[in-house]
């Protein structure tokens, strides 16, 4: 797909699609202007109240003949004085959604005239996303991206930083949908090992024997019951001044989770090749921050497991001994993803960072408490965690923080090893899972993010169809974004 920009009047474009904003409190200028060139087809669906300008929803206008379009989308902006990041990616991945379901040579996107460059940079990076789904697999596609799509008002610069932004958004998208057989830990490492070549990263993989050589315990347990091997991939990138503390981004992998012994029913498996989304997740920030040339170091470290069943598989009542030296007691196999972090935590203490963020899709109990579009945030420092709210506040990516009391802690000790894998019940798991999560990453500023919710959606919604949504990336970036003006 092309990607242009230009400061073109909105009527001297030729091509398939016209897209244009409006605001339920008034027209954007594209869409006066246009609406002025189409005899006022626009305000009389105004009128008409079949189109409102309310947020993601699109109305198809077919052109009048002679017109050097075939087809105008109207897409709601909401209010203007509501207008922020979010509004603009996901108005804009809308109308690319649209877009995608018919075949389109060229099509134009004049949503406002005046939009500061970090809105038009969100518009760019949801249209550039949106345009792919989770048919990756079918013969006849769903979706396919138009041929050619051209930015009304865009600098190069900032037609750089959303397709950048976009790329990303996308190679998390694409490994969350790709089914277990097609990733698992080697071929993600393999396509780690892509993103680094073409980006400029410096890449290093741990295999099985390098992680029996470091006493990856923890992690070697989960991955025991399958017969593809762990990896564990550390991605660096050197933006920032030599010597300065990288920021570390950590992600939970496990590229099919069965529930090992404490086995899930189907229903409950059959999304799971998207466990390793917060892998997923980290290398596409990682990519996105390293094209953008940010002047942070940041490294990502990804555990990479499948969690199967065999005559091998790590059991209930098993004592593990993690790499930090401390020993859990395995009360249910199915909280695996605490286990495969509490090594990688310990790997990312010896890059002696600033401060840790992990993201995994790491228990049912936060959708319960927070639904399916909201994160949840835990931490050991609550002036990181805030730098961390306040980047998702800017991207408009919901994430709310949930309380870390010291007994949510005792209830993760054991009376035969150091701690257990599991609380004491159904109540807090969220927080019984990140404490457990707290006891290996020793004083550092960290913030765990679980993201079981809002990183796969279920059903389609108007900007993104069913399946990944790359939910976290932006905020990730923004978060590097912000350590690097420190």
């Amino acid at each position: 797909m092309k990607v242009t920009g230009t400061e073109h009047k909105i009527s001297d474009f030729s091509g398939d699609v016209l897209v244009v904003g409006i605001y339920e409190d008034g027209l954007s200028p594209p869409a006066d202007q246009l609406d002025n060139l189409i005899g006022g087809s626009i305000t009389r669906l105004r009128e008409s109240e079949d189109i409102t300008g309310k947020p993601n929803e699109v109305t198809t206008i077919l052109a009048p003949s002679g017109f050097a379009v075939t087809r105008i989308y109207v897409v709601g902006l909401g209010k203007k004085e509501d207008l922020n990041q979010q509004r603009a990616y996901e108005a804009a991945a809308t109308a690319a959604v649209a877009l995608s379901a018919k075949k389109v040579a060229k099509a134009a996107f004049y949503l406002d005239d005046f939009w500061p460059s970090e809105l038009m940079e969100q518009a760019i990076a949801g249209a550039a996303s949106a345009v792919n789904g989770q048919d990756i697999y079918r013969k006849e596609k769903k979706q396919n991206p138009p041929g050619e799509i051209i930015w009304n008002g865009a600098t190069a610069d900032v037609l750089e930083k959303g397709i950048a932004l976009g790329n990303a958004i996308s190679l998390t998208r694409s490994l969350v949908n790709r089914c277990a057989n097609d990733i698992y830990p080697a071929t993600f490492a393999e396509e780690a090992a892509v993103v680094a070549e073409n980006n400029d990263l410096n890449i290093e993989v741990w295999d099985k024997a390098k992680l029996t050589e470091e006493n990856c315990g923890s992690l070697l347990a989960v991955a025991r019951g399958s017969v593809k091997d762990p990896r564990l991939v550390i991605v660096r990138y050197n933006g920032g001044k030599k010597g300065d503390p990288p920021l570390a981004l950590v992600g939970k992998g496990v590229t099919f989770d069965s529930g090992g012994y404490s086995l899930k029913p189907s229903d409950g498996m059959i999304t799971m090749k998207a466990d390793m989304a917060g892998a997923a997740t980290v290398l596409g920030a990682i990519k996105a921050i390293s094209s953008l040339k940010l002047p942070v170091n940041v490294v990502a470290l990804c555990g990479l497991v499948e969690n199967m069943v065999s005559g091998d598989s790590y059991k209930l009542g098993d004592i593990l001994t993690s790499r930090s030296g401390k020993t859990i007691e395995v009360l249910n196999t199915d909280a695996e993803g605490r286990l495969v972090l509490a090594d990688v935590l310990n790997v990312a203490l010896d890059e002696k960072p600033m401060a840790i963020v992990d993201l995994a899709t790491l228990t049912g109990a936060c959708v319960v408490a927070l639904g399916t579009d909201t994160a949840g945030l835990m931490t050991n420092e609550p002036d990181w965690c805030h730098e961390i709210e306040q980047a998702a506040l800017t991207t408009g990516e919901k994430m709310w923080q949930l309380p870390m009391y010291p007994e949510f802690g005792d209830q993760v000790k054991s009376q035969i090893a150091d701690v257990k894998n599991v609380g004491d019940g159904r109540w807090g798991g969220a927080i019984t899972a990140a404490k457990f999560l707290e006891e290996f990453i020793d004083d550092t500023p960290w913030t765990h993010i679980d993201i079981a919710g809002p990183s796969f959606a279920e059903k389609p919604k108007p900007y993104c169809g069913g399946g990944a949504t790359g939910f976290a990336v932006r905020t990730l970036v923004e978060l590097a974004r912000r350590q690097a003006t420190r």
